[in-house]
């Protein structure tokens, strides 16, 4: 009767859990969901000048990388376009003290471990994985992150790498060559991605 019941659930089980990790919403590249507020990372970030770190603040801390409170918006806007209709929303969850239910675009599947603050603390530039937001009205998906695409990266980070107080920096080239200069600050920062199964699914 187990074996009979194991037969049935484990094969749905394992196609239910690839049908998800191989969804749009976790490895198409281009996925660019509608927004509550209609937020332009090429206004703040590409023309204001904003890092990403102000909005995004736990990204070298934390494995997560925060997504605003109200609080941060209303920083600015309070003072700042403080009745344009865009920012309905904005001043409603302030006022009310209910978060704006942002979706979130670049979403890995639960039985994937992804830590920011590895990442950032050891040079991976922001655009490495995010691409060029400082020039995206509508923040999209540009890379598949799929298992094949970060082992791809974990066998051959040099291109990748930079100084960390730079990986904020969109539009950051290296001085030389990027393997060359990447396989140097790998050796100065002690980089060791590992390819091992448990460094991601834990």
């Amino acid at each position: 009767m187990v074996v009979g019941v194991a037969l049935v659930v484990v094969p749905v089980y394992l196609v239910v859990l690839v049908g998800y990790g191989a969804s749009p919403r976790t490895t198409d590249v281009g996925y660019a969901p509608e927004q509550p507020v209609p937020y332009s990372h090429a206004l703040h970030v590409g023309q204001l000048g904003l890092d990403c770190r102000y909005c995004h603040n736990t990204v070298e801390v934390a494995a997560k990388a925060a997504i605003p409170p109200t609080q941060t918006c209303m920083n600015c806007h309070a003072r700042v376009r403080a009745t344009s209709p865009k920012l309905i929303s904005v001043r409603e969850s302030y006022a009310t003290g209910m978060p704006i239910p942002w979706v979130r675009v670049h979403d890995l599947p639960d039985y994937v471990y992804f830590d920011h603050s590895a990442h950032v603390r050891r040079g991976v530039g922001c655009v490495s994985c995010h691409g060029r937001v400082d020039t995206m009205e509508v923040v999209r998906q540009v890379e598949p992150l799929s298992m094949g695409w970060c082992l791809d990266c974990h066998r051959n980070p040099e291109p990748h790498l930079r100084p960390p107080e730079l990986v904020t920096s969109m539009d950051w080239v290296p001085p030389e060559k990027p393997e060359v200069y990447g396989r140097r600050l790998r050796e100065q920062l002690g980089v060791r991605p590992s390819t091992d199964c448990w460094t991601c699914h834990r």
